[in-house]
């Protein structure tokens, strides 16, 4: 049983770096990688914040990319070797659509942060998420894709809504 969502954080944001590629050279690709990293670590950790709901979805499985491709455009279908491809069965896709939100909305971003007290993943130690709240200027060229309100809309538009009532229960806006 799955007692860790690192398969899950790293499928999730491999999808968005593919989906929304880094600007730039080799150092670039880091930058863009941390930040799509630490939006979907918060995401996730809101999403399953105790050690149950992380088994069972490690039990269920995050249900894979194939929404999200179908709404990016991407064209998965044309992949090579499905062994290759498996990583993506590990996407979620409300964790991307949460991801999204975060790194194009600072404040939600910072509520986000600061309700990960509350959840088991911050038990162990304190995490920083500074990529994610205090991007630098190497780090917005970086991410200028990954960042761009408009071509994360589609993504962040699909559960908003839910993010929104995770940050505040029973005080979401009908996005």
């Amino acid at each position: 049983m799955h007692t860790d969502l690192s398969p899950l954080i790293a499928a999730t944001a491999q999808w968005l770096t593919r989906a929304y590629p880094p600007c730039g050279g080799a150092l670039s690709s880091v930058l863009c990688e941390v930040q799509a990293r630490q939006a979907v670590t918060v995401a996730a950790w809101l999403r399953y914040p105790t050690s149950m709901d992380v088994a069972l979805v490690g039990i269920s499985g995050p249900g894979g990319a194939t929404r999200l491709d179908w709404i990016t455009g991407a064209d998965a279908s044309v992949a090579a070797d499905a062994d290759d491809e498996a990583w993506r069965t590990w996407v979620d896709e409300v964790v991307a659509s949460w991801a999204a939100c975060l790194l194009t909305d600072p404040e939600l971003a910072a509520r986000a942060v600061a309700a990960l007290t509350e959840g088991d993943h911050t038990l162990r130690a304190r995490v920083d998420f500074r990529r994610l709240l205090a991007p630098d200027d190497a780090d917005r060229r970086a991410a200028a894709l990954l960042r761009h309100p408009d071509l994360l809309a589609p993504v962040a538009h699909l559960h908003h809504g839910q993010l929104l009532d995770a940050l505040d229960p029973g005080q979401a806006l009908i996005a």
